[in-house]
């Protein structure tokens, strides 16, 4: 599975309605979960936690854990799940991760992180990758982040997400985390200079186009996180620009259809606890960003009579109130593959 452009894994927003409305509009990128505990995989609600659409696809689990054998059987649970690919955090600077003995702390641990990987890659079948920072609190020992990729590496792990900034362990939040210690890109282009043969993903930072192109000279992937989730339709030029595909995107009235139908069918389903509409449109709030009646398209998802009465009406008039938005470098067309298909099942 190339990785040349991902969707990060964000706590608490990219679970399995997020990753579909991506699907919509980047059909090319590797998806992943929010980040989940091994220890809650094994012993809580299985379904709860790996269920996910078939249109996915490609779509990877990450997993939370510092124990090699709990990991291995999270794995499993994973691949008979139906991933294509295993992720192992060590890059969340968290304190209750922390606490979890997993996330970034886990960079001082490479010998412990490299049982895990070879755990899991003696478990599964499907790819173990792993997504980790430069390096954490103060250190700027770069042969510090090369030790680390080489014994992981050695274990089984091909493909490194890297996220080019420091953790610090304390005296920053976690947004903290994600703005004060600097970018470092040269760092991860050094890494792949060095391990040449090894799948180096560039995370932290970019959120334009001309940017993606910049790090794809270096490197053999990006990851967008909280830029694709605030900024959803950018992904729609995914396809166009990293890929070269001649697919004409959709445009956002289209998925905005799309999602109608896939909430009545999400609704409808016999699950527990009951499904929620708000579950499934929080992650549409961005999709007009920077058009004429973005604020009335949030105003009006977020209605809470609406949402407590599960009305997906409430997504149609939301797109019938705001303004014609001229999609930017972008022309409007069908809708790309697995949704018509998906439209005409439900």
């Amino acid at each position: 599975m190339q990785h040349r452009f991902c969707v990060a894994p964000l706590m608490d927003w990219t679970d399995r309605h997020c990753r579909y409305f991506h699907r919509l509009l980047a059909p090319e990128a590797v998806l992943y979960t929010e980040m989940i505990a091994a220890q809650a995989l094994i012993f809580g609600d299985v379904a709860r936690h790996l269920d996910f659409n078939a249109e996915e696809h490609p779509v990877a689990v990450q997993l939370g854990g510092s124990e090699p054998a709990l990991l291995a059987q999270a794995a499993r649970l994973a691949e008979r799940w139906g991933y294509d690919e295993v992720n192992l955090n060590c890059g969340c600077p968290s304190e209750r991760v922390q606490r979890g003995a997993f996330g970034a702390c886990l960079m001082a641990e490479p010998k412990l992180v490299a049982e895990c990987v070879a755990a899991m890659r003696a478990a599964v079948d499907i790819p173990v990758t792993v997504k980790h920072r430069i390096g954490i609190d103060r250190n700027e020992d770069y042969g510090l982040l090369v030790e680390f990729v080489g014994r992981l590496a050695r274990a089984g792990c091909e493909t490194f997400i890297v996220h080019a900034r420091n953790a610090w362990l304390s005296g920053l939040s976690p947004k903290q985390n994600r703005e004060i210690p600097p970018l470092r890109y040269e760092w991860v282009y050094r890494l792949k200079r060095d391990f040449p043969e090894l799948e180096i993903v560039l995370n932290g930072g970019l959120s334009t186009f001309d940017e993606v192109d910049l790090a794809l000279e270096q490197v053999d992937g990006v990851m967008w996180g909280r830029e694709a989730y605030h900024n959803p339709y950018k992904l729609a030029a995914v396809g166009r620009r990293v890929f070269g595909t001649t697919r004409v995107p959709p445009s956002r009235a289209m998925v905005v259809e799309a999602m109608s139908t896939y909430a009545r069918r999400y609704l409808s389903e016999a699950r527990h606890p009951a499904p929620q509409l708000r579950h499934v449109v929080r992650h549409m709030l961005g999709l007009y960003n920077g058009c004429p009646g973005a604020r009335t398209w949030r105003r009006l998802l977020s209605d809470p009579v609406f949402l407590a009465n599960n009305d997906v009406g409430l997504i149609e008039r939301a797109q019938a109130a705001i303004e014609d938005c001229a999609d930017e470098d972008l022309q409007s067309g069908s809708l790309p593959p697995g949704a018509s298909a998906l439209v005409r099942l439900v």
